[in-house]
């Protein structure tokens, strides 16, 4: 990954790129991004009579929402055995007065709005979107026990493990929950596509150096995500 240094220098050069993501985050983001499609199509598909006319197949429907919803947290889980995204979670785990003052400017609809490698609003997205994954999946699972002879979760006679109260609360929750991802999924890509060299750098794993320096000026100021 580059160092404060290289970026600053690379900064200098016209059309210079630089290293934003390396191959085993695009990977991640690549592989988690079709999960969560899955997830949401599978969804579609259990909750919509139009497409659950179109598609039918039910079973295999509810089968494969499941399972690709217990894999969402894989990827990431498999890619913290790169040194560059464990650097870059730090980064998005620290929420420093420069983010407090990026949100102020952008809900007031302002210029100077300073940030890092990440600015506050795709920390607060990260945070968000990874809780919102793990509520989902423990409501999955609750409302997973519904059928409970057929995985083998049943106690002798039958009863469920999971109480009724329970599956009725976790699926009200994975309901209203899962839009809310889908409407926060629908502002990232939006986002995403009036950002072209943001895309470009999640594609290919470099960005524009200017693009850089005026989109996130403290970067070359982070080393490993402790801002200097």
């Amino acid at each position: 990954m580059s160092r404060p240094s290289e970026r600053a220098a690379a900064g200098t050069a016209a059309g210079a790129r630089i290293l934003r993501f390396t191959p085993a985050e695009h990977w991640v983001h690549r592989t988690t991004a079709a999960l969560m499609t899955v997830c949401v199509l599978t969804a579609g598909c259990l909750y919509l009579p139009f497409l659950a006319e179109l598609v039918g197949r039910r079973v295999l429907m509810v089968t494969v929402h499941e399972w690709s919803g217990i894999l969402l947290p894989a990827p990431l889980l498999l890619g913290l055995a790169s040194r560059a995204l464990r650097a870059d979670l730090r980064r998005l785990n620290r929420f420093g007065p420069h983010d407090r003052h990026w949100l102020r400017a952008a809900l007031r609809r302002r210029g100077g709005r300073p940030a890092g490698k990440f600015n506050a609003g795709q920390k607060l997205y990260a945070a968000w979107i990874a809780g919102a994954v793990l509520v989902m999946a423990g409501t999955g699972l609750l409302m997973w026990f519904t059928l409970p002879q057929a995985l083998g979760f049943a106690r002798p006679g039958g009863t469920p493990i999971a109480p009724l109260a329970w599956r009725t609360g976790a699926t009200f929750v994975h309901d209203w929950l899962a839009l809310a991802v889908i409407l926060v999924i629908a502002g990232h890509i939006g986002k995403a596509y009036r950002d072209p060299e943001s895309r470009r750098g999640m594609r290919t794993g470099s960005v524009d150096a200017r693009w850089a320096r005026r989109e996130h000026p403290l970067w070359e100021h982070e080393d490993d995500g402790a801002p200097r």
